[in-house]
């Protein structure tokens, strides 16, 4: 029988997956996490009940659901390295072990699933035309979840733009605007002038997760609800926030702006499938595009939103770029 309070989540050791498991591990929830190698994770004493497996496997993902009530989907091929092999199969194993638990699924979501024909501005019912290869597997995920939830297995979408934290990993403000471990010299900028752009505080995105699990009976069986996080009007906010954090943290001066180096990208894609993926995206920075959360407003009366420059201040220092806050 499955407990309202347990949780399975596949990706704990990732961005999302870790803000996720730890907020709701602070709400009270028995946090179980996956992962190949349990002992060695193990020993970051985080509260969280490390298990051995695979997420790749069903019967490990299947075995470690056992009794949950809740399976969060948070896992992605590191590097985006052989995504269209694997993507789809991990969320099989999660499906086929959400269904002998009576568990929901939640999925992070992203605006790759949608195309132009959508823009600018996204509602959750949005026609879904992707432009990208990872697009297209995007919208065969959650077709499948779709698909499940008419047989019984039901399943939670959150969509968000270009995620940012303390923890993150692979996305555009770490891999970028700045670089992880380094003091900020130099702020790559890869919008356009004028063209605004929409981000997402994984800390803001794994809140409003926890505050909808919460909430998880009152659901859809297919529930999707989008996030309108730091809207970005004309591309200048977010750099102009690091390069003041920056300065306010050292004493020195505001970083220098450059525009980002596309050309480089597309001399290293063929070799680098991090750079191949984030060349197929550049679309994302030439024109405004922007989420409608008002479906989500109506359900928990606000959405969490830390404010930017506390929020880039955090993740400046969580990558270790200025000084650890006190």
């Amino acid at each position: 029988m499955a407990s309202k309070k347990t949780v399975l989540v596949l990706g704990a050791t990732g961005g999302i997956g870790g803000e996720v498991a730890r907020q709701l591990r602070d709400a009270g929830w028995t946090v179980r996490a996956l992962h190949r190698d349990s002992a060695r994770v193990a020993a970051r004493a985080d509260g969280l009940s490390w298990m051995q497996g695979d997420a790749m496997c069903r019967d490990d993902v299947r075995r470690a659901a056992e009794g949950a009530s809740i399976l969060v989907h948070a896992v992605n091929p590191p590097g985006y390295r052989n995504w269209s092999e694997l993507v789809l199969p991990m969320l099989e194993s999660s499906i086929a072990a959400a269904r002998a638990a009576g568990a929901r699924i939640v999925l992070p979501g992203t605006i790759y699933n949608y195309g132009p024909d959508a823009f600018p501005v996204l509602h959750e019912d949005s026609p879904q035309h992707p432009r990208t290869r990872k697009g297209a597997i995007r919208v065969e995920l959650e077709r499948r979840l779709r698909a499940a939830a008419a047989s019984g297995v039901r399943s939670l979408i959150v969509r968000a733009g270009d995620f940012f934290g303390p923890r993150a990993g692979n996305n555009w403000f770490s891999q970028g605007l700045i670089k992880p471990g380094q003091p900020v010299k130099t702020v790559s900028d890869p919008g356009r002038p004028g063209v605004g752009h929409q981000w997402s505080y994984l800390p803001d995105v794994a809140k409003t997760m926890v505050e909808l699990v919460e909430r998880e009976e009152g659901l859809e069986d297919f529930a999707t609800f989008h996030m309108a996080g730091h809207w970005d009007e004309d591309g200048s906010r977010m750099v102009n926030t690091i390069r003041r954090v920056v300065a306010g943290a050292t004493g020195g001066a505001e970083p220098k702006v450059r525009a980002f180096p596309w050309w480089a990208l597309g001399i290293a894609a063929p070799f680098v499938p991090l750079f191949r993926e984030m060349k197929e995206m550049r679309y994302l920075w030439q024109e405004p595009i922007r989420m409608d959360n008002r479906r989500l407003v109506g359900v928990l009366g606000s959405e969490p939103h830390t404010p930017l420059e506390e929020a880039v201040r955090t993740t400046l220092s969580g990558l270790g770029c200025i000084e650890p806050l006190e």
